[in-house]
């Protein structure tokens, strides 16, 4: 089976060559947009300094800040490591931009299932939801993997929504990710019918994939977590917000409190962290892009349904594999941790997670807890089955977890 494995991994590796040729490139600009960001925002050894206690107006974390504001084309950013994840970073965007009795839109149909409890849909309650503060939630589903236009203008002519959340990334539904391309168009269109609107991009998993971002094809807000593309596997925590300045303002008073918004809060020794992940980001997450479209190739030939494939435009790092069995998944899962760095000797097994409805099977060996930029994988226990893979710090070792994860898999 290893020798089966070996001649299907060779001729893979010849298939998607000219692929990957494509994603360097996109690397090489995005390493441009990070180097000149760098340098234009006249970025000092002084700013990798830190800070304690209240961190009053520190200048490394707002040199930070200024710097992601150029990279994003923002007016305003906040990057912080009080931010724990891209869930709490969307769910303090949310509740500082919306009151009680205004409406939010996902456009994106059901989002991704921790968010589902920070709104109030989900079967799991909470007393602090959006909903709990009688926030108002609607959604039109996508058509076709694609934005249904005439509904969205049709109820936006009303002009009572207050906010439009799009949600790039798949999240756990079998839909695809949208390019920024789908996502552009939209916002157009939106724009033709109601100009007041706040348009929020849920931008995980979608960093440096392509060449441009949310904010400069149209979008207000957008938000992300560092244990993903931008971390690039060296930021230990944190998460960020960019777009519109009073729109920053306004999530950083909801982080912090009225009054005091961006003024405060230590960067706690994270700031060489914070910057070093930005700067590795662009080649880093065209290493997980590499290794997703050599795990697509490989697990198509073994005859199954992966969605995108191998030689199709992507969205973000997130590669599905319909694996049709619990089993499949279970072992699968098991595969990438055998095949990781650390904890390589640890069996995950599903269980039930906090926002989750379903129970969870999820495999990490990484150097950060939950850090998806790393290989991994996961997956709602429910059918048609789906492993849900990621990231891959480098393409050596992505390959290398892939293969282990297959044999594990097919013993």
């Amino acid at each position: 089976m290893e020798q089966d494995l070996a001649e299907i991994s060779a001729k893979v590796q010849k298939d998607i060559k000219p692929i990957l040729e494509k994603i360097d490139k996109i690397c090489e600009i995005n390493s441009e947009k990070v180097l000149k960001a760098f340098q234009e925002c006249q970025l000092q050894e002084a700013h990798l300094n830190s800070s304690t206690g209240y961190g009053i107006d520190e200048p490394g974390r707002n040199k930070i800040e200024e710097i992601y504001s150029h990279i994003f084309k923002a007016e305003d950013s906040l990057v912080r490591t009080q931010l724990i994840s891209g869930t709490h970073a969307l769910a303090v965007t949310l509740s500082a931009l919306l009151r009680p009795g205004d409406i939010m839109l996902s456009i994106t149909g059901e989002p991704y299932d921790t968010l589902q409890t920070v709104i109030g849909i989900g079967k799991e309650e909470s007393k602090s939801s959006l909903k709990a503060y009688q926030i108002k939630y609607e959604q039109i589903d996508l058509k076709e993997n694609e934005f249904d236009i005439d509904r969205i203008k049709e109820r936006l002519k009303k002009h009572d929504i207050k906010l439009v959340e799009i949600q790039r990334s798949r999240g756990y539904s079998t839909r695809k990710s949208l390019r920024i391309e789908q996502i552009e168009k939209v916002i157009k269109e939106i724009r033709e019918v109601n100009s007041d609107v706040i348009i929020m991009v849920d931008n995980c998993y979608g960093e440096f994939v392509q060449n441009r971002e949310p904010i400069e094809i149209g979008a207000d807000i957008a938000v992300g977590s560092l244990m993903k593309n931008l971390g690039a596997g060296i930021a230990t925590s944190g998460a960020y917000i960019t777009g519109k300045k009073e729109l920053i303002e306004l999530c950083a008073e909801r982080l912090t409190s009225p009054g005091i918004g961006k003024e405060i809060g230590p960067s706690l020794n994270q700031n060489t962290l914070l910057l070093k992940g930005l700067f590795f980001a662009p080649s880093v997450v065209a290493s997980s892009l590499k290794t997703m479209v050599f795990a697509s190739r490989m697990l198509e030939k073994l005859n199954y349904k992966v969605e995108p494939k191998y030689d199709e435009p992507r969205a973000d790092i997130v590669q599905t594999i319909h694996l049709g069995s619990e089993e499949k998944l279970i072992r699968f899962c098991q595969g990438i941790q055998k095949g990781s760095p650390i904890d390589s000797n640890v069996i995950p097994f599903p269980s039930d997670m906090g926002g989750y409805e379903d129970k969870v099977i999820m495999a990490a060996g990484t150097f950060t807890q939950g850090s998806t930029i790393e290989l991994s994988c996961d997956g709602p226990i429910r059918e048609p089955y789906i492993a849900y893979l990621q990231g891959g710090l480098t393409y050596e070792y992505g390959k290398l977890g892939i293969l282990k994860a297959i044999q594990y898999m097919q013993k």
